[in-house]
């Protein structure tokens, strides 16, 4: 069992800093950035109505700063977010720059989002991403800045004499192309060369102290999207990712004997997205809501209608299914870290960067000359996917429009013809490219980066790329190496890196105008143009040639500030002759491994301050002296901290806590305990912070059988990964 107390304050993470490098250095580092838990929009889904109002697992930003023997550094950041955007990478660096001087910079920073569609949003500077989530908000945007710069600042300090060992294999069955009609546009000579229609390589590079031989942090690249969760879903989750990441840390401190909570671990782990553009993890598939049949799979509806076709599984909900598809990436991620034995030689630590004018690259595909487009999106983009289908009557596959949503269109900005040709076949819905208030819709200018840790090549996809086209990045950027003289590299995809450009698809794909295809915003050579710059890269990199940029992307920070429009918080109360704290509901008095623990509270808005390094619950256990100790915080996946407003108008509201007791809880006496902060109702007070308890309860032997036959579980599982079985 997992019993230390909550981390109060961000940890560093071992360190043992080398005065003068030795070889390569590495360190990790760790910060909360879970950020606004309470009526803030998502960012992912592009449901309005999809607000934060709790926490099911909090949100991390995790580090690995490298160092070679000539003290060139670099450093990456695998973020639980839904994307990055340039004015967060610019205020990141701005950041570091302040604290460590010139280390860090744009060009040796990548920033990964892992793409969980249930964190937060405000944080985006261009107007297109930031509509739906009611356009910019502080508190999200400086947790995010500050906790990524705070988890580089501590990776950093945490340098030591380092090994790398690789190993990589394949994953099944945790993820399903949702656009296969159109991965089959492939040329079939080039599909023929893959036996599926996702990339199901798994990478993982093991981090070793060269001083003791203990792991302390670990690299995870796969491809699927974090959509485990729903567009229902209304708790802060880091998503199938998130849990895989949890599971791999706690496991680790606990066969180190450390046993500590979420967010105070010394092992990182980071679970990075890949090339997941077309990739699901609802493995069941899109079905119809109302008759349970197949979508369409050209369109992806259901009597015409989007919205009735929804992929799902393979849990019988959202929060089993992020179990199963977490657990599926931790399994494999666990054996192959256990069986990694072939160790990176790191000659040295390097990168090439370059931004590029994305919307006006010229280019000869197959002998002729063409040209990507000024952004735009198109028709199937408002559709959605079967992930989350959109909320009007849009389809995907839709190359022609239709004459309301053009006359819509032509108010914001209508395309001139060589917009449209230049797009085609794509029928332009949004003509993002001329539409610049209150800033650009969609960027222009593309940050692009490969980073070189030793014979390790990190490509930072700036985007969402599918299968086949990540296929053909990775392979453009391995043979530019090798033709430049450096052989033997291993090459991984970063997807979602640096800033958000949509989705790229294959020129084939492209054609189909799913809405993957749709939300390829340079038009239909988009893919070529990234193949033809990170080929340039790759040979900058492999003869140490410097690259220059001679554009740069706007810093749209003080353009999209003024365009906020989240609701205050006004004051919060509970009424005569009660108090902040309250428990409203008591648990049960017993309760056995397999049941759920619930409580309600009287409690604030969780805004009045988001608990960054803190928790708004604990679940402790009774000591044999009478004391309590820690069993687990709201950072936790058995837990969950729901948010309900109960009343608007006077500010009244409730957190209800719920505790799923895992396979290998040991009987005893138990109690959950609620912090919060409440705003008073005269306007000049400050925040007050409150608690509040929960009567004690039992937990009882229970039978484990009984709890397998149950859930599905397999004793191996129970006894084999995760301390015992403690996540489960």
């Amino acid at each position: 069992m997992l019993l230390l107390s909550v981390a109060t304050v961000l940890v560093v993470l071992t360190s043992s800093t080398a005065v003068q490098a030795q070889g390569l250095e590495a360190g990790v580092g760790y910060a909360d950035i879970t950020g606004p838990a309470g009526e803030v929009p998502m960012m992912g889904y592009a449901e309005a109505s999809q607000k934060t109002a709790g926490i099911h697992m909090r949100l991390f930003a995790r580090a690995f700063a490298f160092r070679d023997a000539e003290g060139r550094s670099a450093a990456f950041v695998n973020v639980d977010a839904g994307m990055i955007s340039p004015m967060m990478k610019l205020k990141v660096i701005e950041i570091l720059k302040s604290k460590l001087g010139s280390t860090y910079t744009e060009a040796n920073v990548l920033l990964s989002a892992t793409h969980t569609h249930s964190g937060p949003g405000g944080y985006h500077g261009y107007t297109l991403y930031a509509i739906s989530t009611l356009g910019y908000f502080a508190d999200t945007f400086n947790t995010l800045a500050n906790g990524i710069a705070r988890s580089i600042e501590l990776a950093h300090a945490a340098l030591r004499p380092t090994k790398l060992q690789f190993n990589s294999g394949q994953l099944a069955n945790s993820g399903v192309n949702r656009s296969p009609a159109s991965y089959l546009l492939n040329p079939e000579s080039e599909r023929a060369r893959y036996e599926h229609n996702t990339d199901r390589d798994m990478t993982v590079v093991k981090l070793v102290d060269a001083n003791s031989g203990k792991p302390f942090g670990m690299l995870n690249w796969f491809a699927v999207h974090p959509t485990s969760m729903n567009n229902t879903n209304l708790l802060i989750s880091g998503d199938n990712k998130g849990w895989a990441a949890q599971a791999f840390e706690r496991f680790m401190d606990y066969q180190a004997g450390t046993n500590t909570l979420p967010g105070g671990q010394r092992f990182v782990a980071s679970f990075a997205n890949a090339n997941e553009g077309d990739v699901s993890p609802n493995t069941d598939g899109p079905r119809c809501m109302d008759t349970g049949e197949p979508c369409d799979i050209a369109t992806s509806t259901c009597g015409g209608k989007a919205k009735h076709c929804v992929a799902s599984g393979p849990g019988k909900d959202m929060l089993e299914s992020t179990r199963i598809i977490g657990l599926k990436q931790f399994g494999r991620a666990m054996e192959l870290f256990d069986s990694a034995k072939e160790e990176l030689a790191v000659d040295s630590v390097s990168y090439s960067h370059q931004y590029v004018d994305m919307s006006n690259q010229q280019l000869t595909v197959n002998g002729r000359r063409v040209r990507t487009c000024p952004p735009a999106m198109g028709f199937s983009f408002a559709a959605g996917t079967t992930d989350g289908p959109g909320g009007f009557d849009f389809t995907q596959g839709d190359t022609s429009g239709n004459p309301f949503w053009n006359l819509v269109r032509g108010i914001l900005s209508k395309p001139n013809q060589e917009q449209i040709n230049c797009h085609s076949p794509k029928p332009i819905l949004l003509n993002t490219g001329y539409m610049t208030f209150p800033t650009d819709w969609q960027p222009k200018v593309i940050e692009t980066q490969l980073l070189k840790i030793g014979p390790l090549v990190i490509v930072a996809l700036p985007g969402e790329f599918t299968t086949m086209s990540g296929r053909r990045v990775r392979e453009a950027v391995q043979k530019a190496l090798a033709d430049n003289g450096m052989t033997g590299a291993k090459v991984v995809l970063s997807g979602v890196s640096n800033l958000y450009s949509s989705y790229v698809t294959t020129f084939e794909e492209y054609q189909a105008q799913r809405y993957e295809a749709a939300s390829t915003i340079f038009g239909p050579h988009t893919l070529s143009a990234y193949v033809q710059q990170f080929g340039k890269l790759a040979a900058a990199l492999a003869t140490n040639t410097a690259v220059q940029s001679e554009i740069h992307p706007p810093n749209n920070l003080g353009s999209i500030k003024g365009w906020s429009f989240v609701s205050p918080i006004v004051y919060d109360s509970v009424g005569t002759n009660r108090n902040f704290g309250d428990v409203v509901q008591q648990p049960a008095s017993s309760y056995s491994a397999g049941q759920t623990v619930s409580a309600k509270f009287r409690t604030g808005h969780p805004r009045n301050n988001m608990m960054l390094g803190g928790t708004f619950l604990l679940v402790q256990k009774k000591t044999e002296n009478g004391g309590w100790v820690d069993i687990c915080n709201d950072a936790c996946v058995e837990t969950r901290f729901s948010w309900v407003r109960t009343n608007g108008v006077l500010g009244r509201s409730e957190a209800h806590i719920e505790w799923d007791i895992p396979a290998c809880a040991q009987p005893g006496i138990y109690r959950l305990k609620h912090f919060g902060w409440y705003k008073p109702v005269l306007i000049w007070e400050s925040p007050k912070s409150f608690s509040g308890t929960t009567n004690e309860f039992t937990v009882k032997n229970s039978s484990l059988r009984r709890f397998l036959r149950r859930t599905g579980y397999t004793i191996d599982v129970i006894n084999g990964k995760i301390g015992g079985g403690c996540l489960l």
